[in-house]
């Protein structure tokens, strides 16, 4: 009885132990089945190693290549170093890039062609370059694909005056060398903008009237034309006297309070004085008169 037991619960493992080696199989074969699903999937892209300035030439240390999802490749990617820079050719970045950022062809320049900013102009915008020095240029904080103001100072008859010329102007370069020689930054002295072809003219003809300055504003704000006067020197008095001038002061007459008539006791008329009744006699002794008083008080 006890070996019939036996050989059934050895029995009942056998069979459990089959089961659960073809579900280990099972489950194996599936994951190796995905798995090779998902690489078939991928496609290499080249990506940035190395943050790439504006003006730098893609080297292969520069590069390297990560999987994407065959299915949702960017448009314009690379997926061999030999597509990317062909050989005998340079290829030059146009729009900055950080790391790991797929690198396009829509920012770089054409083969074997330097840094022209005409593939950055989107259509039926031009390029229009202004002189700036580091006051109008806001001390070199403002950098490409920032938005600016253009202001113009110029004369008006026998003042001065400054306007808005334009308003939310993207910013497409400083000159061209962001470093000089030692490594430090250079204050750009022209700005290249991106403006339509009417704003290119009035760029052409302010420059030659007055001078220009950028404002740096917040990206993505809208114009505001409401806002936007013509400041002349009477908005300086601020400067000239070294305080706001005080607005003279208009007096201002008190609330007249109403009048209350006391109505007052007539005055009793003062007792008249007695009328002394006199008679004088002048004397006159030689060239001396003098005068006597007869009689008294009477009626």
């Amino acid at each position: 009885m006890i070996r019939r037991q036996s050989l059934i619960a050895l029995g009942v493992a056998l069979v459990l132990g089959l089961v659960a080696v073809y579900l280990a199989n099972t489950f194996l074969a599936t994951s190796e089945k995905r798995v090779e699903q998902a690489q078939v999937g991928l496609t290499k892209v080249a990506v940035a190693a190395v943050p790439l300035d504006y003006g730098s030439d893609i080297t292969p240390d520069k590069v390297k290549f990560v999987d994407y999802p065959t299915a949702s490749l960017p448009p314009g990617s690379f997926n061999q170093f030999g597509q990317l820079v062909p050989a005998g050719k340079r290829r030059v970045v146009l729009r900055p890039m950080q790391v790991n950022e797929p690198i396009l062809a829509s920012k770089l320049a054409g083969e074997g062609l330097g840094p022209s900013i005409a593939y950055l102009l989107p259509d039926g915008m031009r390029a229009a370059a202004v002189r700036v020095n580091d006051v109008s240029g806001v001390a070199g904080f403002v950098q490409p694909s920032d938005a600016v103001d253009v202001l113009i100072t110029r004369q008006m008859g026998e003042r001065q005056a400054t306007d808005v010329l334009l308003q939310n102007i993207r910013v497409i370069a400083i000159d061209q060398n962001a470093q000089g020689a030692n490594g430090q930054p250079i204050v750009g002295k022209t700005a290249t903008l991106e403006v339509t072809p009417v704003d290119a003219q009035k760029l052409a003809l302010a420059q030659q009237i007055g001078s220009l300055s950028l404002v740096l504003r917040k990206a993505g704000t809208e114009q505001d034309f409401a806002s936007v006067r013509t400041v002349g020197f009477d908005d300086l008095r601020y400067s000239y006297y070294g305080g706001a001038r005080a607005t003279p002061a208009v007096a201002t007459p008190a609330p007249s309070r109403p009048r209350t008539t006391v109505a007052r006791a007539p005055r009793r008329a003062a007792p008249a004085a007695p009328v002394r009744n006199s008679n004088n006699v002048e004397v006159v002794r030689g060239t001396t008169g003098s005068n006597y008083e007869v009689g008294g008080y009477g009626s």
